[in-house]
């Protein structure tokens, strides 16, 4: 059981894991042993509430498939137990952050005191510059 709040939480036999051989350096062992995890969610066929589902598929990340379903490769650790804990970890903070409300953006423009700053800073650079390209003899 995945608890992702007090309201919600997943049952183990929503999400299906492989075992697959992690890539990288490491030696005898990672040529022999499949200790890395790929955990697959379908977002459509889970019990989540209508609202995680519609803000999981709005968003645009690469580990959601078209079809809906969220891949998750854990292949940090050694064993495939700390594997399976890390890709768990992982989807609950995802479906967490699908479930907060984000924060309304408040447009802001630029005081009339930093946009005239900014003025007189252009014009005091052009200045230096027009300085610069007259009355110098170049040798």
């Amino acid at each position: 059981m995945l608890h992702i709040s007090d309201t919600v939480s997943l049952a183990d036999s929503e999400f299906s894991w492989h075992a697959v051989r992690a890539q990288g350096a490491g030696g005898q062992n990672v040529n022999k042993v499949a200790s890395a995890i790929h955990l697959r969610f379908d977002i459509q066929a889970s019990s989540l509430p209508d609202v995680y589902k519609q803000r999981l598929l709005a968003r645009s990340d690469q580990r959601i498939t078209l079809g809906g379903v969220i891949v998750i490769k854990a292949q940090q650790f050694r064993s495939q137990d700390a594997n399976r804990e890390d890709a768990l970890t992982r989807l609950a903070a995802l479906i967490r952050s699908a479930g907060s409300t984000p924060k309304k953006r408040k447009p802001t423009r630029p005081s009339r005191n930093a946009r005239r700053k900014r003025m007189d800073k252009k014009t005091q650079r052009g200045r230096l510059k027009g300085l610069r390209s007259k009355g110098i003899p170049k040798d």
